[in-house]
């Protein structure tokens, strides 16, 4: 079902109402649509909650929403209007940002945290601040193409066309606004010095071929946060669970159910 929060994000909820909560949060250029291949699996367990960023998706434009704390705030709402005070979170280099995010601010509503393809910086002001310029220039038709080959890794790109053109119209839908806005707070997001403030248990995932946070620097993050957990995805890029959703899914199902894994270090 499709609901609205005070930011009128769009958001989707699977599974049932009684389930602990799973939080779901995007990466730049896509939208809730990117975690369908998990939803199956993770609604089995978990009331999966889904949502779009500010303009992306289906979600409009907020101009505030330029800053990681009012992307923080954003997915608060979107938990508030639930109804859900503790939840897990599973997010997704943007989105992993954000789950750091909510981490770091208000422990007391993470249970456990998973951190996909992220880093407490991800790239440098310089880089981002090129590409909202360039969207604002020339739309979001000026950067889809290097996005997209940054997103996967070549052999996937071979092997799985349709799921390549599926994220390739996702990206295309989002507004030009809505993704410079996003850029300006990776620009200035940067929560290096909080990894230790880091109390949820924590599952750190990286694909083996991802080239936008490579797994050097994912493992930064675990290296930051006491006791967290690390899977590396073979033959996965940047956005590893859809490179290799099965894996991905049964992962973070393992980790949030206690359940024995001996993918998970």
């Amino acid at each position: 079902m499709a609901d609205a929060t005070p930011l009128r994000l769009a958001s989707r909820v699977d599974g049932a109402a009684a389930a602990p909560g799973l939080l779901c949060c995007n990466s730049l250029g896509t939208s809730m649509e990117m975690w369908d291949p998990q939803v199956p699996a993770w609604s089995l367990h978990h009331r999966v909650i889904r949502y779009d960023t500010p303009g992306h998706g289906a979600s409009p434009v907020d101009p505030a929403a330029s800053s990681l704390d009012e992307l923080g705030r954003g997915a608060l709402e979107v938990l508030d209007a639930q109804g859900i005070a503790v939840t897990d979170v599973c997010g997704l280099s943007l989105g992993g940002l954000v789950a750091l995010w909510l981490a770091v601010n208000h422990p007391h509503r993470v249970r456990r945290l998973v951190l996909a393809c992220t880093a407490a910086r991800i790239g440098t002001a310089a880089r981002w601040e090129e590409r909202a310029d360039a969207v604002r220039q020339g739309g979001m038709a000026a950067i889809a193409s290097p996005v997209l080959e940054r997103f996967f890794s070549h052999g996937f790109v071979e092997r799985d066309p349709g799921t390549v053109d599926r994220i390739a119209t996702m990206l295309r839908g989002v507004t030009s606004a809505g993704y410079a806005d996003a850029c300006l707070a990776l620009r200035d997001a940067d929560l290096s010095g909080d990894l230790g403030r880091i109390t949820a248990p924590t599952l750190v995932i990286c694909g083996s071929e991802d080239v936008a946070t490579p797994p050097a620097v994912v493992r930064d993050v675990h290296d930051g946060i006491a006791g967290s957990r690390w899977l590396e995805i073979p033959d996965a890029g940047h956005l590893a669970n859809l490179e290799q959703p099965e894996t991905f899914a049964t992962a973070v199902t393992a980790f949030l159910t206690d359940e024995a894994d001996s993918h998970l270090a």
